[in-house]
């Protein structure tokens, strides 16, 4: 009994020693930690790769059908219970897959990795000094982007004591509780104003972050924290590096036929995401045109000046094909990213338009406003004349006659400029607004409405983060 037990013993120690040995052999194929981001080229490439977080499809899709930008097109109801403000934590995905957790602290790790390993990359190349720094820069820049992201999916208005999100400064597997607002967005302006003093100042770069795009979302930031004075001054430094697209070029943005008043832009390929497959699928032939999933709402539609306003033909189409259809179907579909036309290989294919000059007036006409600067030169009605003078053909100025005339006049224009942007939902939600559905696009009675400052304008934390995350705290109302 005893040699079987010596034997025994004698086994395992021979096995133990031999995953000892396993273990102890260095990997040759594997990249990984300080290997893979040894030098600047490797972190320029994890640098690249964490652009692949700044998607705006889910903006998109979340802040038009949780809004009154569309309704259902009847041939195929998708993302039916969230356009009726039906979602709770433990809904998988938030029924239909509007979670910013998971892909935003992705980036935000990978970012995070950067940020560690660069000081001491090697640097192999002329030039890899000064990549370093405009590397670090772009770091902050989407470590921002991603935070700011996640506040205006679980966060309400800004408020210093409100609840925002961890603010992840590096990378750990700790369980992380949510902070206040206050220095959550400490932590997004440092972030933010340290890119600005390391990033490119190209006005030709829209592929990554530059100087420019860092003031875009800098004033996009002070615009939810109601800072009006800095909204103004980041948007202005916006607006004097690049105008306007005109009349004549503002087409041709939603065909990427030009890049006119964008400064910052995701490349969208067939092999990448097809924006426009949010609203309408893909067709088989010209004559069997892609489902429509969803319609633009008779509240938008009837918005614009249908002859007069170049953005009226630019996002939508009367298509009368559709009509011409067997059975008969309905004619008005979302456009504005249609790609190259029907069953061709890059339809509803576009490049997603992250920051552009035509937000920033809007941001500064509002910041302006807010700080009783409603009419005469360099006020709200100004920028309002401006962009309408750029987007509707013979437009005649206006005159404001009162802050809240000029803030009306705001969120209307917001509501038609940045359609199927991702802005909505949330404009409503920080500025305490309901959500104010025509019966017509309703999808019933209960889906009409949501009242200002309604829990829903909050999404819930999911439940598998409640329970990989002990220190996360729920949203009011979905406990």
């Amino acid at each position: 009994m005893r040699l079987k037990r010596i034997l025994l013993f004698l086994s395992i120690s021979i096995t133990f020693l031999a995953c000892k040995k396993l273990i102890e052999i260095p990997e040759t194929d594997l990249i990984a930690g300080p290997t893979a981001l040894k030098t600047i080229a490797n972190n320029e490439s994890a640098i690249i790769g964490a652009y692949g977080g700044v998607a705006t499809e889910m903006d998109i899709l979340l802040n038009a059908s949780f809004s009154d930008e569309m309704k259902t097109a009847g041939e195929f109801y998708n993302a039916a219970s969230t356009h009726e403000w039906q979602y709770s934590s433990t809904d998988v995905g938030i029924r239909d897959n509007f979670t910013a957790i998971v892909p935003q602290y992705r980036t935000i790790n990978r970012v995070n990795l950067v940020l560690q390993a660069l000081p001491a990359a090697q640097a192999l190349v002329a030039g890899d000094e000064a990549k370093r720094a405009s590397l670090r820069g772009e770091g902050l820049f989407l470590r921002a982007f991603a935070h700011f992201q996640l506040f205006r999916y679980y966060s309400g208005p800004y408020t210093p004591t409100g609840l925002a999100m961890p603010y992840l400064k590096a990378s750990s597997f700790d369980p992380q509780a949510r902070i206040q607002m206050a220095p959550y967005f400490q932590n997004l302006l440092a972030d933010i104003t340290e890119a600005k003093t390391l990033l490119s100042t190209s006005l030709t770069e829209k592929n990554r972050a530059t100087v420019l795009a860092a003031n875009g979302l800098h004033a996009r930031i002070a615009l939810y924290m109601n800072d009006w004075a800095v909204a103004e001054a980041q948007s202005t430094a916006f607006i004097n590096a690049l105008p306007l697209a005109t009349i004549a070029e503002f087409p041709g943005i939603w065909t990427d036929a030009n890049t006119s008043e964008v400064a910052m832009q995701i490349i969208r390929t067939s092999a990448t995401v097809r924006i426009g497959s949010l609203f309408r699928g893909t067709s088989a032939s010209l004559a069997n045109i892609g489902g429509v999933t969803w319609k633009p709402s008779d509240k938008i539609w009837d918005s614009y000046d249908m002859v007069n306003d170049v953005r009226f033909n630019a996002y939508f189409k009367d298509e009368p094909l559709l009509a011409a259809a067997t059975p008969p179907r309905q004619t008005r579909v979302i456009a504005k990213y249609a790609g190259t036309g029907y069953a061709t290989p890059n339809e509803n294919v576009n490049n997603a338009k992250v920051l552009r000059t035509a937000e920033m007036y809007l941001i500064r006409a509002e910041a302006r406003a807010e700080q009783n600067k409603f009419t005469g030169a360099n006020s709200a009605e100004s920028d309002i004349n401006t962009l309408r003078a750029n987007r509707i053909t013979g437009y005649l100025p206006v005159v404001f006659t009162s802050k809240t005339e000029a803030i009306d006049a705001i969120m209307l224009e917001r509501f038609k400029e940045l359609a199927y942007e991702g802005h909505r939902f949330w404009d409503l939600k920080r500025r305490s607004l309901p959500v104010a559905r025509l019966a017509s696009d309703a999808p019933n009675t209960l889906g009409t409405t949501l009242p200002a400052n309604d829990y829903r304008f909050l999404l819930p934390i999911p439940l598998t983060e409640l329970n990989a995350n002990a220190a996360m705290t729920q949203n009011p109302g979905y406990n």
